[in-house]
């Protein structure tokens, strides 16, 4: 146990090493399936299903570790340090993304447009965007609008925002009520955001032609909604998890980090949708 002179070191931490084993199989079960194995999709099941079992396993010596009160301040300081160079790792892996749209439509579409490249290369290319590429590769489709299901979207998660934020004022007041409606109906927003992006998908690809094929448009749009989609279903389990601690009668305003941690997630995967929002639906 900790004290304010001792930092707490866990002792004979085998997770660490189990989650190591699940990563490395589903890596080399991808690989495998790439190049046609049929081993693959059973490395990748199997991989994915012994990762599942390390976050649980961890999480849960975690959860009964805090709640024990074998956390002192120090610890909490490591962890709010270690999930803000989390987040900041995740924003990194966004700009790339959006860096990459930025490129495409602003530098690289206009270059094969012009009078003396576009000349030379493709005289018939456009310079316009959503472009399905030189000599129309990527073949006809409809490009995505933004008021639609990606409005609607972006209702639900702006919504999610405030209830989870209700949830925690709820938390820091010793409302234990409130903490519980409000991360019911962060988690319900987020699986329904979930729900009505897979419908977009279903309609992308069956009525609107537009798939990851369908050039750089089609490329870039699902890159950047498809790792979006998953961080949004990743945030709303951890939140599930966090609701199932909450009913537990879990956190007090002074020790909650773990539903704190879930918070800016959640916060950071929202703000990222409005840019996803902004700038390949609108722009």
């Amino acid at each position: 146990m900790s004290t304010n002179n001792e930092y707490y070191i866990p002792h004979q931490a085998t997770w660490p090493i189990i989650g190591v084993v699940g990563l490395m199989t589903l890596l080399a079960g991808f690989a495998n399936y790439l190049n046609g194995s049929s081993i693959g999709a059973g490395m990748m099941v199997l991989g994915l299903l012994i990762f599942v079992v390390m976050l649980a396993g961890w999480f849960t010596l975690q959860s009964i570790e805090s709640e024990a009160g074998m956390y002192n301040h120090g610890v909490g300081i490591s962890y709010r340090m270690g999930m803000m160079w989390f987040i900041f790792s995740e924003i990194m892996f966004f700009a790339v993304f959006f860096g990459a749209l930025w490129y495409t439509r602003n530098l690289s579409v206009p270059w094969l447009g012009d009078e003396v490249t576009g000349s030379t290369l493709w005289p018939s290319f456009e310079a316009t965007w959503p472009t399905n590429g030189p000599g129309h590769v990527g073949g006809e489709f409809e490009p995505m609008g933004a008021f639609g299901l990606p409005f609607i979207n972006t209702l639900l998660l702006l919504s999610s925002g405030v209830t989870c934020t209700w949830a925690h004022h709820g938390l820091l007041a010793k409302k234990r009520n409130q903490l519980i409606k409000g991360l019911v109906a962060t988690v319900s927003l987020g699986f329904l955001f979930v729900i009505l992006q897979a419908i977009e998908y279903h309609e992308a690809y069956t009525e609107m032609g537009l798939t990851l094929g369908s050039g750089v448009y089609g490329s870039t749009f699902f890159m950047l909604t498809g790792f979006h989609g998953l961080h949004v279903c990743i945030g709303a389990i951890i939140l599930t998890v966090i609701l199932f601690r909450s009913w537990k009668g879990h956190f007090t305003p002074e020790n909650h980090f773990a539903f704190e941690g879930a918070a800016w997630y959640w916060h950071f995967v929202d703000v990222v949708w409005l840019g996803l929002f902004i700038f390949v639906y609108l722009v």
